[in-house]
């Protein structure tokens, strides 16, 4: 394992996170987020959710502020695109991407995996690489019914706090999401310690990613 590190001496090191839904980028990567302002990195996160209506854009406003809780900055963005139905609103999202590459140059991005088997996640997948092409890109994975885990090759271990913290938040902010089946402290807690095992991480947890392209410096 080569481990990339985020720095932790004060420089500022920014992120955009790209989320179809409300608990999209916390499921995928709140633990990494978590344990990345733990340890220390001066982050400026730009948060942004694309189906975020009534009760969700709630929610998604104060998950995101509890988990950026001490992030340097953090600016956090809701849209009202229809669940579901991405793909036949491709075009007014891929302006929306427009606008978003001509005031942001962020350091990494956070974004849904592209064998997502959801069609939002996929259609925010295919215009984050579209848009964004010259960038670090990493894909992260959400767990469901649909059994499309895959074999990712990018690891952020975290800790035994980190994830209970992640949980404890997921399921304190998230009322409206809490009677799916899949949406538990076993299947978060249970992911997390397998991919802990597949990095050898220092206390049995992590969060995984996809990274399609990199640049070895």
């Amino acid at each position: 394992m080569i481990p990339l590190k985020l720095p932790t001496d004060g420089r500022r090191f920014s992120i955009l996170c790209l989320g179809a839904h409300s608990d999209d980028i916390e499921i995928g990567a709140g633990g990494s987020l978590l344990q990345w302002i733990a340890s220390g990195a001066k982050l400026d996160v730009l948060w942004c959710v694309f189906s975020a209506n009534g009760d969700r854009e709630a929610e998604a406003r104060k998950s995101a502020t509890a988990f950026l809780n001490g992030a340097a900055r953090v600016e956090i963005e809701t849209l009202g695109f229809r669940d579901g139905f991405f793909p036949t609103e491709g075009e007014k999202i891929k302006d929306w991407f427009e606008a978003l590459k001509r005031r942001s140059r962020p350091d990494l991005i956070l974004t849904h995996s592209r064998n997502d088997a959801h069609q939002d996640h996929r259609e925010v997948c295919r215009h984050t690489w579209n848009t964004f092409r010259d960038h670090l890109v990493l894909e992260y994975e959400i767990p469901k019914w649909d059994g499309d885990l895959g074999q990712p090759n990018a690891y952020v271990a975290i800790t035994r706090d980190v994830l209970e913290r992640k949980i404890d938040l997921l399921m304190d902010h998230f009322a409206t999401q809490r009677s799916k089946d899949w949406f538990d402290r076993d299947t978060f807690r249970a992911l997390a310690r397998l991919r802990g095992m597949e990095c050898r991480a220092p206390e049995r947890y992590a969060e995984a990613f996809f990274a399609r392209k990199l640049v070895l410096a």
